[in-house]
């Protein structure tokens, strides 16, 4: 049977006394490409911080068969102070190992690898402004790059929609779906409808977890995982979108 990259059994979290995830249990796999979806407040984001290791485990155990250093994050929101003097394509170049972060000097390849991973989240025009002059959403096309320039073997993201506009919400998921190919993703979403057909497996997370094995999942289902979301919102009726939604 195939080894998981990472195997997480039993799993609690807290923040002090405060408990946000219980009994978690979940392998993911070479190539998995799985959607994380779940309320505010439901433990997202702090069961992504305890797979990068962030955030240690109250109870249980977390294994993995990798390298954890090969994991490539973007997370929620903008990290980088956009009033320090670096342009884009230094942020993206800080990804790399042999980068800014490490102090040394960027190869002939890893240089071609920046221009490359620049091109691909549409920075090409952009490269040598400073990241105080950026929008929201050219700030979140920059740390994507900075989070795969490196070609990690797992990326994560939670919710890396967050400020884009519609036209580049598409060619992300799009760009998502071609580097599933190398890489096995985790995303954070709150929009189902979204990315069903982009992702192979749902996990939903409201304090405990409930893995569902499709990419597609109807409001009973939720409700039996406890995951009190809407799948999508047409005026006051909830509704299930299948693929394709004409008005």
């Amino acid at each position: 049977m195939e080894e998981p990259l990472v195997h997480i059994e039993n799993l609690f979290a807290a923040y002090n006394q405060l408990s946000v995830l219980r009994k978690v249990n979940l392998d993911i796999y070479e190539h998995d490409f799985i959607g994380i979806i779940g309320p505010n407040g439901g433990g997202k984001t702090t069961l992504l911080k305890v797979i990068l290791g962030l955030v240690r485990p109250k109870k249980g155990k977390i294994i993995y068969h990798f390298d954890r250093s090969q994991i490539g994050y973007l997370p929620q929101g903008s990290q980088v102070d956009d009033r320090f003097p670096i342009s884009v394509r230094e942020v993206v170049e800080s990804g790399l190992e042999t980068g800014l972060k490490m102090g040394g000097r960027l190869t002939g390849n890893s240089h071609s690898k920046v221009r490359e991973v620049i091109g691909k989240v549409g920075l090409d025009a952009l490269k040598n402004r400073s990241i105080g002059e950026l929008s929201g959403g050219e700030m979140q096309r920059t740390m994507l790059a900075r989070a795969i320039v490196s070609s990690p073997r797992m990326l994560i993201l939670d919710e890396p929609d967050t400020y884009v506009d519609n036209r580049f919400e598409m060619e992300l998921y799009g760009l998502l779906r071609e580097l599933n190919r190398t890489m096995t993703i985790l995303l954070v979403s709150h929009d189902i409808g979204i990315i069903s057909p982009y992702i192979k497996s749902i996990a939903c997370v409201n304090g405990d977890l409930h893995y569902h094995t499709s990419n597609e999942i109807n409001a009973e289902q939720l409700k039996v995982y406890n995951c009190p979301i809407e799948i999508i919102t047409h005026g006051p009726v909830p509704h299930r979108v299948m693929k394709q939604h004409n008005d």
